[in-house]
């Protein structure tokens, strides 16, 4: 019976089109739909999963890198006094107002990073070159991800204003795109000056570790929670928590995640829909077949597991069609700068989550085997 359902897919293609174009569809639109859910909200950990820290110390019930608050300098030294340390550095995170310098882009409201422009620095080592950072040695120098040139109504080597101080725009990367706002990276000196200010209001937002041993990450948090008397309130984490805690809170904390969630259920819910009636016209349309093969002595349970066995291929087709036509449509919107990112688990749960809606759609499709009486033939 396995060689009849493949056989009737084969012979009856068109009967059972319109069941593939509905697991295709459904397909493609849950995998774009995790690809952009994974690219926008993926940009809330850009700062984390663009470096190549271990560690990173923050104000404590931090959730997200754009919460940051001002911590003791001193923690720098805290961390210094660890021997799996191999480099500290301090990262300064603060809201601005942007100027560009055409007239009728007006303000906009941009994220400024101050990181180690050296060319072992950590923080977005994996966003710039070390070319690009040396660029930033020059005063008052910053840059933006090339996406974003449009919104902030500037072009390279033009000037605009951060908090009314003049800037230049000495270059442009991509993977800087911040989710909630523009990313707009400078020096650490040309961070102090456009935070301004006395007191902690000079005092960096995190401080950045790499470790000789990235393994050795939990033993050195609980070493610095240790001796953590007398150098100020700090939480640390490492690389891989703090990102995810940083998605997981603008997917859920913030209620973003909500929207996504439900217009995935919406998608799976048509799939279902469409794809059920489109199976049990399928089996309808070919009652009298199977009514010819029961009164040839194949039983019911055998003409089910035939059902069942198409609705199988019809998912599998429509899957396999869905993730060419998704890896397509992924590299091009990569190559637009669309937000998007490839997960191959993500990308395997969906082809599951289709393949049983699939099965699903066989089984309400089964109903209409019970039209298939040898009597009908008699009609």
């Amino acid at each position: 019976m396995t060689s009849l359902a493949r056989q009737t897919l084969r012979y009856e293609w068109r009967r059972f089109l319109p069941a593939v174009l509905a697991i295709g569809f459904s397909s493609l639109l849950l995998l774009l739909q995790a690809a952009l859910v994974l690219g926008i909200f993926g940009s809330a950990s850009v700062y984390v999963s663009g470096s190549s820290a271990d560690l990173w110390l923050g104000y404590p019930g931090t959730q997200s890198v754009d919460q940051g608050r001002p911590v003791d300098p001193n923690l720098q030294s805290l961390l210094l006094m660890q021997p799996q340390v191999a480099k500290v550095e301090p990262f300064y995170w603060l809201d601005a107002d942007w100027r560009g310098p055409a007239k009728d882009t007006g303000g906009v409201s941009v994220y400024v990073s101050g990181i180690d422009i050296g060319r072992d620095g950590l923080m977005f080592s994996r966003a710039l070159s070390p070319q690009l950072r040396q660029r930033l040695a020059l005063p008052d120098s910053v840059i933006v991800d090339r996406a974003e040139l449009d919104k902030l109504g500037v072009g390279i080597g033009e000037r605009a204003h951060l908090n009314g101080h003049p800037v230049r725009v000495v270059g442009a990367s991509s993977g800087l795109r911040a989710l909630g706002g523009v990313n707009v990276v400078a020096s650490l000196e040309t961070a102090r000056h456009l935070q301004g200010g006395g007191g902690n209001a000079t005092w960096p937002a995190y401080f950045v570790a790499r470790l000789h041993d990235p393994a050795q990450a939990p033993q050195v948090i609980a070493q610095l929670r240790a001796g953590a008397a007398g150098f100020g309130r700090f939480e640390a984490w490492t690389a891989p928590d703090f990102a995810r805690q940083a998605v997981l809170f603008w997917m859920f904390d913030t209620g973003a995640g909500a929207g996504v969630l439900f217009l995935a259920a919406v998608v799976l819910l048509v799939g279902a829909v469409i794809t059920s009636q489109a199976l049990v016209a399928a089996v309808n349309g070919s009652v009298r077949e199977y009514a010819t093969l029961n009164a040839l002595g194949i039983g019911m349970r055998s003409l089910r597991w035939v059902v069942l066995e198409q609705a199988l291929w019809v998912g599998a087709i429509g899957v396999a069609v869905a993730t060419v036509a998704g890896l397509a449509l992924i590299a091009l919107a990569r190559a637009r700068d669309v937000p998007v990112l490839f997960n191959l688990q993500v990308t395997a749960i969906c082809m599951l989550v289709v393949m049983v809606l699939a099965s699903l759609s066989g089984l309400s499709a089964l109903r209409g085997l019970r039209r298939a009486d040898p009597a009908v033939l008699l009609r």
